[in-house]
């Protein structure tokens, strides 16, 4: 069974793009938040993150900053 994965991004982040073409290329489904639009799940992902920044990725509860495939891998195996 997959676990939940959220991505936290912007349409104009390259990081972001790169993080939801990996993903959708592992067949990995997930829910893409425009934080742009929507100010409560910009406020979730920093209270999740710490971060303002984009891409923030929830995997499971686990939540990575930025594009890193290597962690994405191990979390989504896990």
């Amino acid at each position: 069974m997959q676990r939940s994965v959220t991505v936290y991004s912007t349409p104009t982040c390259p990081y972001c793009v790169l993080a939801k073409e990996y993903l959708t290329k592992k067949g990995v489904t997930f829910e893409d938040v425009d934080v742009s639009r929507d100010r409560a799940k910009a406020m979730e992902m920093i209270n999740k993150s710490g971060q303002m920044g984009v891409p923030v990725i929830d995997i499971g509860g686990e939540v990575i900053v930025g594009f890193q495939p290597k962690v994405f891998d191990q979390l989504l195996a896990a």
